[in-house]
Parts: C-alpha cells; sequence; structure tokens
C-alpha cells in the first residue's frame, strides 16, 4: 500500500503538535495511521503482531518565499497633487 501525504515541518512553531504536521494532499485531513493498518491487514476482528515499514521519498519540496519574495513594490502617491485634481 502506498499513500501520498504533505508533510509540514515548523520547528519554531508555538505547539509541540503543530511543528510536524502529515496531511493528506486532497483533504488535507491528518492521517489515521491506525486505521489505515487495520486496512491492509483486512479482518473485522482480532489482535494481531504487525511488521510496519515506513519508507520516506521525498517526491517535491514547496519552498517557502523569502521576505524580498513577498513585499510587493507600491507606487508613490503625491496626496497633493491627488487633492488638486480633485478641486
Amino acid at each position: 500500500m502506498i499513500k501520498h501525504y504533505i508533510l509540514n515541518l515548523n520547528p519554531t512553531a508555538k505547539y509541540e503538535w503543530e511543528r510536524y504536521i502529515l496531511r493528506d494532499p486532497l483533504t488535507a485531513k491528518r492521517p489515521d495511521i491506525a486505521k489505515l493498518i487495520a486496512e491492509a491487514v483486512a479482518a473485522d476482528t482480532g489482535s494481531y503482531l504487525v511488521s510496519v515499514k515506513i519508507e520516506v521519498t521525498v517526491l517535491e519540496e514547496a519552498g517557502v518565499p523569502s521576505v524580498e519574495q513577498l513585499s510587493l513594490p507600491f507606487p508613490e502617491v503625491n496626496i497633493n497633487s491627488s487633492r488638486r485634481e480633485a478641486a
């Protein structure tokens, strides 16, 4: 079973649970790992000793834009000339 998720890492987050967030790329819901394992076992009841192998492959890294990329240039407006035109 191969599943794809988006992992958000924020070591400076205010709360511990916000530092590592795993989400479904389509629904943005957090996966229920125990439910996924139960679906793989495909049984209705019982107790099972299972081996779970997690293999992580980074498919794409979404970079965080820097401050320079986020700043937008605003045109300079002369307030005095705008008032003269309106009058």
